[in-house]
């Protein structure tokens, strides 16, 4: 069942990179961008953690706090920070366990080969623990700018 605006967020605790754990019990009271992609240093992946980074200074003023997800572990996540100077924490879902409580873990095609995978999505999550927003399926060009118009919008 594919979340939509309005509904709860499930709830998550997974370790960073930076070494802490972060849950989303922790984070209400703060609006969150919660981003899962498939792979760290991939071309698409890259791409977006990138858009992302340099909107880090608007996200931050609207805010929003920016959290990255894969399966990757967290010295993969740590190089890929690092190479790609990013300046929000990246979570290591390694059983996919969150991704698919957000629906962006299942059958996917790429190429025409179909494969169980991290499905590119984004959840914009109000303070209160609701979803605001749904970007799902994600095309990366232009992303993260939708992403952060549609968070830096004023709430109604």
């Amino acid at each position: 069942m594919a979340l939509k605006v309005g509904d709860r967020a499930p709830d998550f605790a997974l370790p960073a990179d930076d070494g802490r754990t972060y849950a989303l019990k922790d984070l209400r009271g703060k609006r969150v961008v919660l981003y899962f992609y498939p792979r760290d240093a991939t071309p698409g992946c890259t791409t977006e953690a990138c858009d992302f980074r340099d909107r880090q200074a608007a996200f931050a003023g609207a805010g929003v706090t920016v959290l990255g997800v894969s399966g990757d572990d967290l010295k993969s996540h740590a190089r890929f920070r690092s190479k790609h100077t990013l300046s929000f924490p990246l979570l290591s879902d390694p059983d996919h366990a969150v991704a698919t409580a957000y629906g962006a873990f299942g059958e996917k095609v790429l190429y025409g080969r179909t494969s169980m995978g991290i499905r590119r999505s984004t959840f914009a999550i109000g303070p209160d623990g609701a979803i605001e927003a749904v970007w799902q399926p994600v095309r990366v060009p232009g992303h993260a700018e939708a992403v952060l118009a549609a968070v830096a919008a004023p709430t109604r």
